[in-house]
């Protein structure tokens, strides 16, 4: 009865501020339309609704300081003991099964609360700690991979460079290898072609000595032939004068 007494209540206070939200936003609205030229221009930009401060988990701050400008501080305890034990004891709430029930699970949960939450939820701090900790652990051990990942990717590539380089090297050494080759190859034909041009230089120079020596020969045979005796013992005893004069002077 209570419950719904409270209800009744909020019920009524909603209807009230319903319909005078309605009026307020009527005449506003009326209002807005005959001076919608001017503040058009200037609408008041919304603001964020708080919900109400309340007591004790759902009794609304406004029934205290309706109480307190008229019964004092003491005021909204007492209406709430009197008027509890007016429906009790007329029996208008009947306190059923379901009330002790309610106040026994009330009271174990208190209790819990109080006696087994600071060592559950130390419990549950560890749990989530250590899963932290599991996690935390796991994520390191997954960076130091990927970093280990980024130092061998990056080794791989210095490698490759160098393996561009050694490329290059063996290019380089294969083009100096075939220059050196085609080097050898030209100095053989030029040899070749020296050795066949100095036989034939050879071979002249013989065929002119020979056919010079033969020459000679027929000359001197002819001359030899054209020769008579007195005319070799004239210059024979010639020469022997010549030889006596040279030795008298």
């Amino acid at each position: 009865m209570l419950s719904r007494a409270i209800l009744t209540g909020q019920t009524s206070r909603a209807l009230l501020a319903l319909g005078s939200r309605t009026t307020s936003t009527s005449a506003a609205n009326n209002q807005s339309a005959s001076d919608a030229p001017q503040s058009q221009s200037k609408l008041p930009r919304p603001v964020r609704q708080e919900p109400g401060k309340v007591r004790y988990a759902f009794i609304p701050e406004e029934w205290f300081q309706f109480f307190y400008k008229k019964t004092g501080v003491t005021g909204p305890y007492a209406f709430a003991f009197t008027l509890s034990t007016y429906l009790v004891s007329k029996e208008i709430y009947v306190l059923e099964h379901e009330y002790y029930s309610g106040i026994s699970l009330l009271i174990m949960w208190i209790v819990g609360i109080k006696k087994l939450g600071p060592k559950l939820a130390q419990y549950l701090d560890k749990e989530v700690d250590a899963y932290e900790a599991g996690w935390q652990e796991s994520r390191n051990q997954e960076k130091q991979v990927l970093e280990e990942q980024i130092a061998d990717e990056e080794k791989g590539q210095w490698s490759v460079e160098g393996q561009t380089l050694l490329m290059q090297a063996k290019r380089e050494n294969v083009a100096l290898q075939l220059e050196a080759n085609y080097r050898e190859r030209l100095l053989a034909a030029y040899n070749e072609v020296k050795k066949r041009l100095d036989y034939q230089v050879e071979k002249q120079n013989i065929e002119r000595r020979i056919t010079q020596r033969n020459l000679i020969d027929w000359v001197v045979a002819r001359v030899r032939a054209s020769i008579t005796p007195d005319q070799e013992k004239q210059n024979i005893n010639r020469c022997i004068a010549d030889l006596a004069g040279l030795a008298k002077a």
